[in-house]
């Protein structure tokens, strides 16, 4: 009887819970907004993933056969089209200023004489940065061109000093073939967005289940929250809660963490089962999160002021920008801590590499540890701070 009452108590608790928030915009903003127009939108600013023919001019203090090769082998480049060329650097930064170009390429007086001597000759590239993937862009195009251009001179230089080398050493005497695992377009948005979906979940179960907390407090009226909504049981009064919002979230994590990489083309290498049964710990954890994020959390306007406060810090610590290893060991233990640093390294390795789950035991098992603390410290929240809180309330 004991556990049927609870059963009933559990499902009482569901019911008025899944009342309250499909009238509440804001939370059904965090459950739905963010699960499904996010993705979308992060992926359409950085779509498409490559630029190409990204204009440049061309300073030439030089005027040689060699630079204009130089020249004519940069514009036959992918990621650079040179429009034409500049008088002098000043001519060249009035192009940039007006946004005619993006890149200027200076080749020094002397450029084809150092050359002939064996010198070192450097050409300089100056980019606008305003957008890193031009840059970026730039970058490749210019290492590629000077690799390339250096082969080309030393198997000349061979070949002048040892006709009979050019049989053995033509082209390029070292080759270089980078190939992204994961990656294979090299792109920016397959690099850095599998990693933000993860991110995007977990901030947001967390700021939905902190509003939740935040409208339990304000005016009863509004929320139509009353100490009926609260099970005998701590617990199962968040177990009841959880299972509200997973009912609710179930369609958007199915749309984010695999129908938004089938549209726009991310990696997809691992199984989709494995890779949920990956995330579920992750979500669990999320969930213990934002049942202790309820504690400090008195208004539901206050989860808007934890957001700003924490997306950044959260996106540091998960290891797409800052890698671990580079972190002072106070941030590695934020980052341990924190259920989207592990839900991201197993989800990329799983998603862009096509781990398996067991290949990914290691941030598994700290999810599911990450999971009992959360609970129990939400547990701890929920019993002696938001509980009485509550009870207050219902008795003024």
């Amino acid at each position: 009887m004991k556990f049927k009452d609870h059963i009933r108590n559990m499902f009482a608790v569901y019911c008025r819970e899944f009342k309250m928030v499909t009238h509440d915009v804001g939370i059904i903003l965090f459950f739905m907004f963010l699960p499904l127009a996010y993705p979308i939108i992060y992926s359409l600013i950085y779509n498409p993933e490559l630029v190409k023919d990204v204009s440049m001019v061309v300073v030439d203090h030089d005027r040689t056969a060699l630079s204009r090769e130089l020249v004519r082998k940069m514009d036959a480049c992918d990621q650079a089209h040179v429009i034409g060329y500049a008088t002098d650097l000043g001519d060249a930064r009035r192009a940039i200023d007006s946004h005619k170009a993006y890149a200027i390429l200076e080749i020094p007086e002397g450029f084809a004489r150092k050359v002939g001597r064996n010198e070192a000759s450097n050409a300089v590239m100056y980019c606008e940065m305003s957008l890193l993937l031009r840059y970026r862009g730039f970058l490749v195009a210019s290492t590629n061109v000077m690799q390339e251009f250096s082969s080309e001179l030393m198997t000349e230089n061979i070949d002048r000093i040892a006709p009979l080398a050019e049989t053995i050493a033509t082209g390029d005497l070292l080759p270089v073939h980078n190939v992204s695992m994961g990656n294979i377009r090299n792109g920016f948005d397959s690099f850095i967005m599998p990693g933000v979906l993860i991110l995007i979940l977990q901030q947001c179960i967390v700021l939905a289940v902190g509003m939740a907390g935040g409208a339990q407090r304000e005016s009863m009226r509004l929320t139509g929250y009353c100490s009926d909504n609260l099970a005998p049981s701590v617990f199962l009064t968040m177990v009841a809660q959880m299972l509200c919002y997973l009912t609710i979230l179930v369609i958007p994590i199915i749309f984010m963490l695999h129908y938004v990489p089938l549209i726009f083309r991310f990696p997809m290498a691992g199984d989709a089962l494995e890779i949920f049964a990956f995330i579920l710990p992750m979500i669990f954890a999320s969930f213990g999160l934002g049942f202790a994020f309820q504690s400090v959390v008195t208004e539901r306007e206050t989860v808007f002021v934890l957001w700003v406060a924490t997306s950044l810090v959260f996106l540091l610590l998960s290891g797409l920008i800052w890698p671990m290893y580079d972190m002072l060991p106070v941030w590695r233990w934020l980052a341990g801590i924190c259920p989207s640093t592990w839900g991201v390294e197993g989800f990329v390795k799983m998603n862009a590499n096509g781990a398996s789950l067991s290949q990914v035991s290691g941030p598994y098992l700290n999810l599911w540890i990450l999971a009992v603390v959360w609970w129990v410290l939400g547990y701890c929240s929920r019993r002696w701070v938001v509980r009485p809180a509550l009870m207050k309330l219902s008795s003024k």
